[in-house]
């Protein structure tokens, strides 16, 4: 729910989940979207967030991977890829985006227009 509306998503397919090797990242685009950075953890769970860090708009799919974040590579800062948020003591947030597994398919849960 969004302002008290449903949220219709459209899902789209991006790929498998073996073509993300275990902790690195891939980047998609989706029409109408900024760049979206896919991220494999050791233990295959996907995550996705926009691919700019907060701070210096670095790219975070560039970034290493460790648990469930993200370092940046320009300046170290460290994003949580369950929630987007900066750990401390850095503040900041970059924007989520909707994703699921059906089988090994990496699906992309992208707000309808």
């Amino acid at each position: 729910m969004d302002g008290g509306f449903p949220v219709s998503l459209i899902w789209h397919d991006v790929g498998v989940l073996e073509d993300i090797p275990r902790l690195r990242a891939r980047v998609v685009v989706v029409p109408g979207q900024d760049d979206i950075a896919l991220f494999r953890t050791e233990d295959d769970r996907v995550f996705a967030l926009h691919d700019r860090c907060p701070h210096k708009a670095g790219k975070l799919s560039q970034g290493i991977i460790h648990g469930d974040s993200v370092t940046c590579p320009l300046h170290n800062w460290v994003i949580g890829l369950s929630d987007g948020l900066a750990k401390d003591p850095d503040e900041g947030c970059v924007q989520m985006v909707q994703v699921k597994l059906e089988g090994s398919r990496i699906l992309l849960g992208v707000v309808a227009a």
